[in-house]
């Protein structure tokens, strides 16, 4: 039988494979995305890690046990993917301050408060399923995007492909499985829900990148 973050991954591929064949990796692959929208995602992305972060940080009081606490602490204080935004966005015509001043789109709103709220209500198994769809997704994009020959979105592309968030991956998979070893039905459920909300927030990202979605008034 898989392993309980193995059945949440089957369970979300319909949604996953929504994500995959998105115009938007579609278009970082053939290089037709238009530069402005990649900027937009860059900023967008740049606040969500924002929250990711914040929410890893509020993990680290529902830790179990010192040896989870200290692999928790390494999540919070290795954010693998800041370099890579900070070369990008510059590239992009866009500065850091530019990013940091981005008004933060509905989508992206949702999913932070979605991850943040999970935090503060549940322990750290529905933390961490909540938290775990964003770098799987991003790290499978090795195999569904590959490798853009764009000069710019080959940078991108490369970061994923070469296997940097593997470690990470790892890190939260084995978070979701020891908390779903101890865990009771109730509990259980409240894992699944959050990761299948977390995959869903994944596709509605990528569709408000696209469409560089602004708040209405």
């Amino acid at each position: 039988m898989p392993n309980f973050s193995e059945q949440l991954k089957n369970e979300a591929q319909p949604i996953w494979r929504r994500i995959f064949d998105h115009p938007f990796l579609k278009e970082i692959k053939d290089g037709s995305l238009p530069v402005e929208t990649f900027g937009y995602y860059l900023a967008q992305d740049y606040l969500y890690l924002e929250g990711f972060g914040r929410t890893v940080a509020m993990a680290l009081a529902k830790a179990p046990d010192s040896q989870t606490l200290q692999d928790l602490a390494h999540r919070v204080m290795t954010p693998v993917e800041r370099p890579l935004h900070h070369k990008l966005l510059a590239e992009a015509g866009l500065t850091l301050a530019d990013a940091q001043n981005a008004v933060r789109s509905p989508a992206n709103t949702a999913y932070v408060d979605h991850m943040l709220q999970t935090a503060s209500l549940h322990g750290l198994g529905p933390t961490a399923a909540a938290l775990l769809p964003c770098p799987w997704t991003y790290h499978l994009l090795k195999d569904e995007v590959g490798q853009s020959e764009h000069p710019l979105y080959g940078q991108w592309t490369r970061f994923y492909v070469e296997g940097f968030l593997e470690g990470s991956v790892e890190a939260w998979r084995g978070f979701v499985d020891q908390m779903a070893a101890e865990a009771g039905p109730t509990e259980l459920e409240a894992m699944r829900q959050a990761f299948m909300t977390s995959s869903r927030y994944e596709y509605m990202f990528w569709e408000a990148a696209y469409n560089r979605q602004q708040w209405p008034v």
